[in-house]
C-alpha cells in the first residue's frame, strides 16, 4: 500500500471495508439526512429481508395445518374439461381421507382441486405467485398466500405437504414434480408419495425416463418407484393413504426397537 492510500478500516455489520471501498457517509446519515432515491428498495440486502419476511409469514400462517396433500396441474385447464372434473373429484376424495388440499391457488387444475375440497367441507389452501401477467387467487380457498419468490413458495409446498398428486400441466408443473422427485431421491424428504394422474399425458415422459435415463445409467432402477402412475382418482388417494400408513407402521416398529434396546441396556446396568 502506498503512502497516499487510505489505511483506515471500517466495519459495516459483518463486513470489513478498506481503501476505495470506504463509505463516505454512515448508515444513520444516509437514513436520516434526506429522502433520496428509492433505488435502495430494489437492492440485494433489501431483497434478503423480503425473502425472510415471506418465509416468516408462510411458516406462521401454515404451521398449524393438518395433514395435507399438494395437487399440481395446469392453470390453463378449462372448467368443462375432463381433467378439471377429475381434479375436483380428487380434491373431495382427499378431504374424505383426512387431508387438507394445497394448490398453487390459481385457476385450472388448482382451482378444481380447491373447489373439490371446499365443496366437500375440507380445508382448502392456495399458495399463489406474483407473475408478470395477472393470475388472481381462486375463489375456493380458506387460506391464500401470495409469494414474490418461487423458491420460497416451493419450500412451503414441500414443508407443509405429505404427498404430491400431479395432474397434466406445463413447465411449472414439471418443475414442482422433478423438484419433489429429486428431494425424495436424495433423501432430503422421506416417506413422501408422488402420484402422476393421467397415463396418456404422463406415459411418454415415464417411457423416456425408463428408456433414456435408466438405460444410460443416469438413475437407478429403484428410482422408478419414487412415483406412481394412474388414471383413477380413488387409486391416487389410496396410494397416498397406504404410503402414510406404511410409514407410520415402520416408525412404530423403529420406536419399539429403540425402546427394547433402552430396556435391555437398563437391565444390563442394574
Amino acid at each position: 500500500m502506498t503512502d497516499d492510500q487510505d489505511t483506515r478500516t471500517h466495519r459495516q455489520g459483518p463486513a470489513t471495508l478498506r481503501g476505495r471501498a470506504l463509505p463516505q457517509t454512515t448508515t444513520d446519515q444516509r437514513l436520516l439526512d434526506d429522502r433520496g432515491p428509492a433505488d435502495w428498495v430494489h437492492a440485494d440486502p433489501w431483497r434478503v429481508l423480503r425473502i425472510q419476511a415471506e418465509f416468516v409469514e408462510g411458516f406462521g400462517l401454515l404451521a398449524e395445518l393438518p395433514r395435507a396433500v399438494s395437487v399440481f396441474g395446469s392453470a390453463r385447464t378449462k372448467p368443462d374439461s375432463a381433467e378439471y372434473k377429475l381434479a375436483v373429484e380428487i380434491g373431495a376424495r382427499l378431504h374424505e381421507a383426512g387431508y387438507a388440499v394445497i394448490t398453487g391457488g390459481g385457476p385450472g387444475i388448482m382451482e378444481a382441486a380447491n373447489k373439490g375440497a371446499d365443496e366437500a367441507g375440507g380445508l382448502s389452501v392456495g399458495l399463489g405467485i406474483e407473475l408478470p401477467f395477472e393470475q388472481k387467487l381462486n375463489d375456493f380457498l380458506d387460506i391464500g398466500l401470495e409469494f414474490r419468490y418461487f423458491f420460497v413458495r416451493k419450500t412451503m409446498f414441500v414443508k407443509y405437504s405429505q404427498a404430491f398428486i400431479v395432474l397434466p400441466g406445463g413447465f411449472g408443473t414439471l418443475d414442482e414434480l422433478f423438484e419433489a422427485i429429486t428431494l425424495v431421491q436424495t433423501k432430503k424428504i422421506t416417506r413422501f408419495p408422488i402420484v402422476l394422474v393421467g397415463t396418456q399425458f404422463w406415459g411418454g415422459l415415464v417411457d423416456w425416463v425408463k428408456d433414456q435415463m435408466l438405460t444410460s445409467g443416469k438413475i437407478s432402477p429403484e428410482d422408478l418407484d419414487l412415483f406412481h402412475l394412474t388414471d383413477d382418482p380413488d387409486e391416487a388417494v389410496r396410494v397416498v393413504v397406504e404410503a402414510h400408513e406404511e410409514a407410520a407402521r415402520r416408525l412404530a416398529e423403529e420406536q419399539q426397537a429403540v425402546d427394547a434396546t433402552a430396556r435391555a441396556a437398563g437391565s444390563d446396568g442394574s
